[in-house]
């Protein structure tokens, strides 16, 4: 290693390698594909307990639902969804 020299590449030598391009290739569309279907399949609801999009408003309703209480909101919703 040369004096006064940090270890690290130039930057130009990492953007013009293969092995970067490849990793980011592959990995950039990877990360969006499996968010998609983690949406898109339902996982995302399920798992973070949120009501799916069309269960947001019941037919009969016109609007949202106000909660006025802070600590009641997860019984005001129940009720509601019920």
């Amino acid at each position: 290693m040369a004096a006064g020299s940090t270890g690290e590449r130039p930057f130009f030598e990492i953007i013009t390698s293969v092995r970067y391009w490849i990793i980011h290739a592959v990995a950039l569309p990877a990360i969006f594909v499996a968010g998609f279907l983690f949406v898109s399949s339902g996982l995302a609801y399920d798992a973070f307990g949120t009501p799916r999009p069309d269960t947001y408003f019941q037919a009969g309703e016109s609007k949202a639902p106000v909660v006025v209480e802070r600590f009641d909101s997860k019984a005001v919703l129940d009720t509601r969804l019920k």
